[in-house]
């Protein structure tokens, strides 16, 4: 198993690959630190501590830990949902003051965030009106988008006519349609079946060989994990930190091929092991939370 330690560190301890080189990260996140409550408060919580991560542009990073270590919030703080308790993020170089920064980075959720009162192309050209797209561009970069991903023929369908797996497919295609440079991925795939999760993974690659976008993709799948990254950040049980990086070392797109090689199940084997004690201890600290 690859770690961060057959890549250089930067000043602040995270990892820089060699696909970034010495160019600036797409993403540079400093010594996040994120709390909720009052600090010494029986409620308060401390979701992130002190996490600091280069990611390169063009990178594909998938951030895997247990439930509850803070995988979704640094999502977050990174899309500039919220601002940190400490620490920065900079994207392209410029600090996030917890504002969205929609010309940069694009959001693929969990559940489809479509309006279910437009359809498919309909929903596709609000998002390209808040993204200032001229209308002329509209309707032609839709289209290709659908297209990437299979969808086309469901251009002016409603959401509620698609099914959850194609639901997903078209807000991947929202996230190619944008045209941002950041496209962050929070558990997309999760109420999918194993099946349709393989088929979107492969997109998912190709997606990332066509066009270059830097991808942070929250999972708790270790397959999933493993056939998609170019770097795996494996996390601690709450409070979230960097336990290590595992560098997959593997071009996109990805043949379904790589599944079946010796190598992909060594990593996939790996990534558990070092899973497995932070799972236990997240498991009992939320049967005990005073002991956490």
């Amino acid at each position: 198993m690859q770690t961060t330690t057959d890549a250089a560190l930067t000043s602040d301890g995270s990892a820089r690959t060699a696909q970034g080189g010495d160019a600036a990260p797409a993403i540079s996140i400093r010594n996040v630190t994120q709390r909720y409550g009052e600090q010494g408060s029986a409620n308060a919580v401390l979701a992130l501590d002190n996490v600091s991560l280069d990611i390169a542009r063009g990178e594909f990073v998938c951030l895997l830990g247990p439930s509850g270590c803070g995988k979704s919030t640094l999502l977050n703080v990174v899309g500039g949902l919220f601002r940190p308790t400490e620490g920065e993020v900079l994207v392209g170089g410029k600090r996030v003051d917890g504002a969205p920064h929609p010309d940069e980075i694009a959001f693929v959720f969990q559940e489809s965030t479509l309006f279910p009162w437009y359809t498919v192309i309909e929903n596709f050209r609000i998002a390209l009106k808040f993204q200032n797209v001229p209308k002329s561009e509209w309707d032609d970069r839709s289209m290709a988008a659908l297209k990437a991903v299979g969808m086309a023929s469901f251009a002016n369908h409603y959401p509620n006519q698609l099914s959850v797996g194609m639901r997903q497919r078209v807000n991947m295609a929202r996230g190619i349609c944008v045209k941002t440079n950041i496209l962050l991925m929070d558990e997309p795939f999760a109420a999918l079946d194993e099946q349709t999760r393989m088929v979107l993974g492969e997109d998912l690659s190709i997606l990332l060989a066509e066009t270059g976008k830097t991808i942070v993709f929250v999972t708790h799948s270790l397959a999933e994990a493993v056939f998609l990254s170019d770097r795996i950040v494996v996390m601690t049980a709450r409070p979230g930190r960097i336990k290590t990086i595992v560098n997959v070392g593997e071009a996109h797109p990805r043949s379904p091929d790589f599944m079946l090689e010796p190598r992909f199940s060594e990593l996939r084997n790996d990534l558990y092991a070092l899973l497995r004690d932070e799972i236990r201890q997240a498991m009992a600290s939320q049967r005990d939370p005073a002991g956490a």
